[in-house]
């Protein structure tokens, strides 16, 4: 007699992983392809994505009362009183998190018609805490410029992270589910 194969539920749960690694493959080879090969050595994109983080949080510094601007030929740096604060660089205009968050919601299992919205939503959050985290540091420099580094390299990447982490379990937990159904019974 031979075995027959496990009516646990367990091939699903298998198909499930192996579709997670197959998109997630699939992503990573068009962020390789599309970004680390193309789009990164050309420097453009970056270049626009660290102005435009620069802009957004000189905005809010000066929103918040502070004296801030953005360097007059150099449209990365971040003055604060007149005086060099901050220069946003290609690694930490927020690209790659963008594109971990997205590639993650893209590769979980869930409801197609949420992930298009959620996405979108979770870059706008990425975002708005990549600027709040600028305008820190230009604070930080400002006040206290010996704890930068310290800063810059641990405290706010903790943050930045944690937070991705939140999004992800919200996504995994509450929003990759599809709702249930009840139905009446006669």
């Amino acid at each position: 007699m031979t075995p027959s194969a496990p009516t646990t539920g367990a091939l699903p749960d298998n198909r499930l992983l192996f579709r997670f690694l197959l998109v997630a493959v699939a992503l990573y080879l068009a962020w390789f392809f599309g970004y680390q090969q193309w789009l990164g050595p050309d420097g453009r994109l970056d270049a626009v994505l660290c102005a435009q983080i620069t802009r957004a949080s000189v905005g809010l510094l000066q929103a918040l009362g502070f004296d801030a601007a953005v360097g007059p030929t150099y449209d990365q740096l971040v003055l604060m009183n007149g005086q060099p604060s901050v220069i946003v660089y290609p690694p930490c205009n927020g690209l790659v998190l963008y594109a971990l968050f997205a590639g993650f919601v893209l590769a979980f299992p869930g409801p197609w018609r949420r992930k298009a919205w959620f996405v979108p939503v979770g870059v706008a959050v990425i975002w708005g805490l990549n600027v709040l985290r600028v305008a820190a540091l230009a604070l930080n420099h400002h006040y206290s410029h010996q704890t930068v580094e310290f800063n810059h390299h641990y405290t706010f990447n903790f943050v930045v992270y944690g937070c991705i982490f939140g999004l992800w379990m919200l996504w995994a937990r509450r929003l990759a589910v599809a709702p249930s159904t009840s139905r009446a019974r006669a």
